[in-house]
């Protein structure tokens, strides 16, 4: 039983978002046929998703994790903080940045420009979400879950205030 203070309304079922995961690791797997790639699993919120793709991906596939921040509550602050980088070295390598949400925009671009600084083979992004109508920075996301409404959901690694992050779905607060 949650203790939300406000009722959750499903947005995207499990079974949906089960079905795109798949899709999404048939376009990697058939984009990196061959090749080997790092996923590069974006914590808290993409876990997950991350978990879910790697599952799915039939290449050989290595994952590393990193932790920035730019949310106070339901609002983006504007301010990006790097908690944790990669640990092991990504020269040459092929990287694919999983996030659970592209909303500003500001959070990814900041990654995406640090990334890059690594002499990467190759850099892609894999969201599962894009909030197109609060985008301040535009950035490319080569692979797409879902675009979505200017809603706050929650579920499926999403979180309010580090809450609901294990709902098997993605749902909408305070609806």
């Amino acid at each position: 039983m949650t203790t939300a203070t406000k009722p959750i309304g499903v947005f995207i079922s499990e079974e949906k978002i089960a079905a795109r995961v798949k899709e999404l690791a048939a376009m990697i797997n058939r984009d990196y046929e061959g090749k080997e790639v790092i996923l590069v699993c974006v914590l808290n919120g993409s876990f997950i998703f991350c978990a879910d793709l790697m599952r799915q991906i039939k290449i050989p596939v290595q994952v590393e994790t990193v932790s920035l921040s730019s949310y106070e509550g339901t609002e983006s602050s504007g301010q990006v903080s790097f908690r944790l980088d990669v640990k092991q070295s990504l020269v040459g390598k092929n990287v694919i940045i999983v996030e659970d949400i592209v909303d500003t925009g500001l959070t990814i671009s900041f990654l995406l420009k640090h990334m890059k600084l690594k002499n990467l083979a190759s850099l892609k992004l894999c969201s599962l979400l894009l909030k197109r109508a609060r985008l301040k920075i535009e950035v490319p996301i080569d692979y797409l879950g879902f675009d979505i409404e200017d809603k706050f959901v929650i579920g499926y690694g999403l979180d309010y205030d580090g809450r609901f992050r294990e709902l098997p779905y993605i749902g909408v607060y305070g609806e």
